[in-house]
C-alpha cells in the first residue's frame, strides 16, 4: 500500500507558488496517457545516475534495498520514471514523493496507480525543506525544476544535502539564465502592469500581453523556450507568470552546490558544457581548454546561448567517487540509441550528428568505431571486444580509438560503462 501522510507546510513557503500549482498543476498530465507512453529524461535515468553518481556500481545490485526521494515531485514525471525503472530492474526500492500541491499529488498518485507501481511509493504533502530529513536518509534524491522556485534555494539544497547518505547522490535541475532570455522581461512587465496576483485573471492578462508583443521582443525572438506555446495554460503560467522564480549561470550553480557542502560531478549533457563543441579553432581556445572544469563550462554556456536549464549530478563534497574509465575491464553499453543502427550510420559517414536544443553538432569518430560498435552488447568488456577482432590491431591503437569514440558518445549521453563485476 502507498503511505499517505499530510504534514504542515514550511511557514516560509510562498503561498503564491502553492496556489499556482493548485490551480495549474505542472506539467499538465493525464493518467490515461500512462497506457501509451513513459515520460523519460534527465535527471533520473538510472543508467545515467549509476554512471555519474555511483561510479558505475549500481547500489541496488545484489538485492540491496535503496531509498529514493523525489523532492517537489509535481505531477509525477520523475517519480513515475524512477518507479518504473525500479520495477523493470526488479530491485528493492523505497520511493518517497514530497510536494506542496495536493492537486499535483493527486495527478502523480493517479499515474502511479495506473501503472500499478503504488506498492513501493509513499506520498507526502508538504515542504521537503522541512520533511526531507524526517524521511531520510536517502541513497538518491531527484529534485527537478523546484529549487529555483523556493523562497530560499540555498536552504532547500542544504536540507536535501542533510538528507543524503554519505555515499549517495542527487540529480538536480535549475533554470539557466541565458537560454531563457525574454522570460524575465515578461515577468517584469507583469509586475510593472500591477497584474492580478494569481489565477485565471493573471493568466488572461498574461496571454493578452504576450499576444501584443512585437516581433522585436526578446521573448518573441527566443526559439529555445516553448512551454507558453506548447504546454497549455499550466505551461504558459509556469514559464511566464511565475512569481517566485530565479535562474542561474554556471558559476552560480557551482557556488550554489559548494555552499551546500556538495560536489558537482557532471552537467547533462556533458558535450554542451565543452567550449570545443562550439569552436574548433585551437588558436581561439588555446587559453580555455586547459583550465578547470568550472571555467570551461562557464565559457561554453556563454558561447552556446541556448542552455535554458542546467541538469547536473552532485554528491557530498567528501565523496570522491568518479565515473568509470574506459579501461580493459569496463563494460560499455548503449543508452537512448540503437547500437546496430549507430554502427551502420558511422560506417557510412564516419561521424555522428547530435542535436541539442536546435544546435546540430557533428563529431568524427575513429576508423575502428563501426567494428567496435557492432561488438558492444552490454556484457562484453573492452578487453573482450578487442579479442573478437581478427586480425587484431595493435593494443595501444585499439585503446586509443576506443577512448576517443567513448569520449564522444559519453559526452552526448549515448554510452556509459559499468565494471565487469
Amino acid at each position: 500500500m502507498s503511505e499517505k501522510i499530510d504534514k504542515a507546510d514550511d511557514p516560509e513557503t510562498s503561498d503564491k507558488t502553492r496556489a499556482q500549482y493548485e490551480s495549474f498543476p505542472y506539467p499538465a498530465r493525464d493518467a490515461k496517457d500512462e497506457d501509451k507512453r513513459l515520460v523519460v529524461g534527465s535527471p533520473g535515468n538510472w543508467d545515467e545516475v549509476v554512471h555519474f553518481v555511483f561510479g558505475g556500481r549500481d547500489p541496488s545490485a545484489k538485492n540491496k534495498k535503496i531509498r529514493i526521494l523525489v523532492a517537489g515531485g509535481g505531477t509525477g514525471d520523475g517519480l513515475v520514471m524512477l518507479a518504473q525503472q525500479a520495477r523493470d530492474r526488479k530491485v528493492k526500492a523505497e520511493i518517497v514523493y514530497i510536494d506542496l500541491s495536493t492537486a499535483s499529488r493527486e495527478i502523480a498518485e493517479a499515474r502511479i496507480k495506473r501503472r500499478g507501481l503504488e506498492k513501493n511509493v509513499s506520498f507526502v504533502t508538504g515542504s521537503f525543506v522541512d520533511l526531507a530529513g524526517e524521511y531520510g536518509p536517502f541513497d538518491y534524491i531527484d529534485c527537478c525544476g523546484v529549487l529555483h522556485h523556493l523562497p530560499d534555494p540555498d536552504a532547500g539544497l542544504k536540507a536535501l544535502a542533510d538528507a543524503l547518505k554519505p555515499k549517495g547522490g542527487m540529480g538536480l535541475m535549475v533554470y539557466g539564465e541565458l537560454g531563457r532570455t525574454g522570460v524575465y522581461h515578461m515577468q517584469e512587465m507583469m509586475e510593472r502592469l500591477s497584474a492580478e496576483a494569481g489565477g485565471s485573471k493573471r493568466l488572461a492578462l498574461g496571454k493578452a500581453l504576450y499576444d501584443a508583443l512585437p516581433g522585436t521582443n526578446w521573448l518573441r525572438r527566443n526559439p529555445f523556450v516553448g512551454d507558453h506555446v506548447h504546454g497549455g495554460d499550466a505551461g504558459f503560467y509556469d514559464l511566464l507568470l511565475h512569481q517566485q522564480d530565479r535562474a542561474y549561470r554556471v558559476d552560480e550553480v557551482f557556488d550554489f552546490v559548494e555552499k551546500a557542502g556538495l560536489r558537482l560531478l557532471q552537467f547533462i549533457e556533458p558535450m554542451r558544457y565543452d567550449p570545443t563543441t562550439y569552436c574548433s579553432r585551437h588558436d581561439v581556445l588555446e587559453k580555455a581548454v586547459h583550465v578547470p572544469f568550472r571555467q570551461r563550462a562557464a565559457l561554453a554556456e556563454l558561447m552556446a546561448g541556448n542552455i535554458t536549464k542546467h541538469t547536473f549530478y552532485v554528491t557530498k563534497a567528501g565523496n570522491k567517487v568518479k565515473p568509470p574509465m574506459p579501461d580493459r575491464d569496463a563494460v560499455p553499453f548503449f543508452v537512448r540509441v540503437d547500437g546496430v543502427s549507430l554502427a551502420r550510420s558511422v560506417a557510412k559517414t564516419g561521424h555522428i550528428k547530435i542535436t541539442f536544443t536546435g544546435l546540430s553538432v557533428t563529431r568524427n569518430l575513429p576508423p575502428a568505431s563501426p567494428a567496435i560498435l557492432t561488438r558492444i552488447d552490454g556484457k562484453r568488456t573492452v578487453g573482450e571486444i578487442y579479442d573478437l577482432f581478427d586480425p587484431k590491431p595493435e593494443k595501444y591503437e585499439f585503446d586509443a580509438q576506443f577512448a576517443v569514440m567513448f569520449a564522444v558518445l559519453n559526452a552526448a549521453n549515448l554510452m556509459y560503462l559499468h565494471p565487469a563485476n
